[in-house]
C-alpha cells in the first residue's frame, strides 16, 4: 500500500472510531491497494460475470471484516453470502460490512448473552462524500424528508446522508428480523449539530413495531459519508 492511501485509510479511521463503543472492533482495508484474497468460501459466492471492480471490493470488505473479527477476539473465518444476500457472520459474532470504489468498512461484536447492554444488532455504511441528485430524492426520502433537505443549506449531502443512514439502519434491524422493506419502510430525524439519526419504522417489522426507532450517528470527511446504527440491550 503506497503511503497516500496508508495515511487516507488512518485517516477514515480516525474518523469513523468516536462512532462505536469500545466494544465494537471497527477495521478498514482499501479496494485501491490489492487487498487480499478471500476465503474460498466468500469467493465462490461472487458471480462468474463480476468485474475486477468487484472483485477488489468484496475482497476489501471480507479483508476488513477478518481484522475485525481479530480484534474482537475470534480467529477470522469465511462469511460468506447468505440466499437473502446478506453475510452470514460465524455463530456468535454480531458485524456489518460496507465498501465503495475506495474504501471497505467492518464492524464486529462479541455480545455477551448476560450482559444488560449486550449488542444485538449492527449497521454500517459507507458512501462516497458527493450530492445525491435531487431527481433521486422521491426514491429514497419521504415527503416529510424532502421537505427538511430544502430547508438545508447543503441539501444534495444531506440526502446522501439519508440514503446512507437508511442503509445502516435497515442492516441493524435486519439482523433481528430477516426482513425486506424499501427506503420508505423507516423515516429518518436527523440532528446535524449532534452529528446523529433517528429512524423511526413506518410499519411493522417484527420483531420492531410501527413507530419504534433505531439510533445511529454520522460522520463526514476523508472524502466519505459513514453512518452507524447499534442495538443494545
Amino acid at each position: 500500500m503506497t503511503t497516500d492511501l496508508l495515511t487516507q485509510d488512518q485517516e477514515r479511521h480516525s474518523l469513523v472510531r468516536p462512532l462505536f463503543g469500545a466494544d465494537i472492533a471497527l477495521a478498514i482495508a482499501n479496494p485501491l491497494a490489492d487487498p487480499p484474497a478471500p476465503f474460498a468460501e466468500e469467493a465462490a459466492c461472487l458471480s462468474p460475470n463480476a468485474v475486477a471492480k468487484r472483485h477488489r471490493e468484496f475482497a476489501a470488505g471480507r479483508a476488513a471484516a477478518h481484522q475485525a473479527m481479530a480484534q474482537a477476539g475470534h480467529a477470522p473465518a469465511a462469511i460468506p453470502v447468505g440466499k437473502n444476500r446478506a453475510p452470514v457472520w460465524p455463530d456468535g459474532l454480531v458485524g456489518s460490512i460496507s465498501h465503495t470504489h475506495s474504501c471497505a468498512m467492518a464492524v464486529v461484536a462479541k455480545p455477551d448473552p448476560a450482559g444488560p447492554e449486550r449488542v444485538r444488532g449492527l449497521g454500517i455504511d459507507v458512501e462516497e462524500d458527493k450530492p445525491l441528485a435531487d431527481d433521486l430524492w422521491p426514491a429514497i426520502c419521504s415527503a416529510q424528508e424532502q421537505d427538511w433537505l430544502r430547508a438545508q443549506t447543503n441539501p444534495g449531502q444531506m440526502a446522501k446522508v439519508i440514503f446512507s443512514a437508511k442503509e445502516a439502519a435497515y442492516k441493524c434491524q435486519f439482523i433481528l428480523s430477516a426482513r425486506y422493506y424499501g427506503f420508505d419502510g423507516m423515516e429518518l430525524t436527523i440532528d446535524v449539530a449532534q452529528a446523529s439519526f433517528a429512524a423511526r419504522f413506518c410499519a411493522d417489522q417484527p420483531p420492531f413495531s410501527c413507530g419504534e426507532f433505531i439510533h445511529g450517528r454520522f460522520a463526514i470527511g476523508a472524502g466519505l459519508i459513514v453512518t452507524t446504527a447499534e442495538l443494545r440491550g
